[in-house]
């Protein structure tokens, strides 16, 4: 990254701040699974599995390969099949989608509110014969209308599963996210609040049923002795990672304060009239995974952060519904207005634990001055 006569360098995200303050807890939780022996499935992941079910409130927790796999094999055990219809969003990260299409379903989509989430009152009139399920996705932190898709859900059969790939430990009332859903998917993705040094993601549900087919969908399908009752997949949580993340669990919600400090110091702080800050529902705990900020100048932003040497992030630059991969779901240009307006307007700022006060003092001057 480039310096400047500041001599100031703040980077977007990075882990090895964290490492930094963690590493004996790190390096004991490496040990220990090189000195067992076992790598694959064993008691780290159960360890890590019952922790994190209890952290969150629900009964169960199945560790697999990715918040990515999670979605596909949630959706699999939920019994989604090809030809089936899942209403989502468009304003996700790609993997959303590619989960739902790894299954033959197909996802439909309904447009944003302010706060980046999922419209519910754009729910119902996606509905038909063939919708199954809704996928909302608590995205940068801010918990969906759960309340209400629940409703909508209830009242039209429809099962749910919830995104909480960016959401850990958003809550809507006292209540975590991954509560609400059948079932619910994290991604443990380096980035994420809670980050693994590696791909790692997991499937929390209140349904045992469910529970147990996943534990055997994420093993080729199988039950006992080696054979596959189910067509299942490859996609396991290693001790290590297991081990790393289970570690680093006992510092999330201190993380998470932090997070939410530096994001009030921006909300507070920031008073350009060029740009819009995220509003912040006040029903719901925003756990800020990102701080997501919009302009209608952000090339000329962009170039005027990299000169100042602060990072920044596009989370995300191209609705899904208008890249090329996803052109026989036939969405055209202008079928989902804000979804398309808030994708050119959108800039994420470095919000990771370990910046300073210091360096977000001198982020929100730059900003102010912009």
């Amino acid at each position: 990254m480039l310096k400047v006569k500041s001599k100031i360098t703040i980077p977007f995200f990075d882990y090895r701040r964290q490492l930094k303050k963690i590493k004996p807890a790190i390096d004991l939780a490496f040990k220990e699974v090189l000195n067992s022996g076992r790598l694959i499935l064993d008691s780290e992941v159960k360890n890590f599995e019952i922790t994190f079910a209890k952290y969150i409130g629900t009964k169960y927790a199945i560790g697999v390969n990715s918040g990515t796999d999670a979605l596909k094999i949630a959706l699999k055990a939920i019994g989604i099949k090809p030809g089936d219809e899942i209403i989502t969003v468009s304003f996700t990260a790609v993997p959303t989608i590619s989960a739902i299409r790894e299954l033959g379903a197909i996802p439909r989509f309904v447009d944003i509110k302010d706060d980046f989430t999922m419209d519910e009152a754009r729910i119902i009139k996606a509905i038909n014969k063939k919708t199954k399920l809704i996928l909302p996705v608590h995205l940068y932190g801010q918990a969906c209308n759960m309340p209400a898709i629940l409703k909508i859900a209830n009242k039209f059969k429809l099962k749910v599963v919830e995104d909480c790939a960016q959401a850990h430990v958003a809550k809507i009332g006292n209540k975590k996210v991954g509560n609400f859903g059948d079932l619910s998917c994290f991604s443990f993705y380096p980035t994420k609040n809670l980050g693994a040094y590696g791909d790692a993601g997991l499937i929390v549900t209140n349904n045992k049923k469910s529970a147990d087919i996943c534990r055997q969908l994420r093993i080729y399908g199988m039950g006992k002795n080696c054979y596959s009752e189910l067509e299942g997949y490859n996609s396991r949580l290693d001790e290590i990672q297991a081990a790393i993340l289970h570690a680093k669990l006992k510092f999330l919600d201190q993380w998470t304060r932090r997070r939410q400090q530096i994001a009030k110091l921006y909300l507070n702080n920031i008073n350009n009239p060029k740009i819009i800050l995220p509003p912040i529902t006040n029903s719901t705990n925003h756990s800020f995974h990102l701080f997501v900020i919009r302009t209608k100048n952000r090339t000329s932003l962009i170039k005027y952060l990299i000169s100042n040497s602060v990072g920044y992030g596009i989370h995300y630059p191209y609705p899904v519904h208008l890249q090329s991969a996803y052109k026989f779901l036939s969405y055209k240009k202008g079928s989902l207005p804000k979804t398309e307006k808030f994708a050119n307007q959108i800039l994420s700022l470095p919000i990771f634990p370990e910046l300073t006060n210091q360096e977000v003092k001198f982020i929100i001057n730059l900003l102010n001055k912009f």
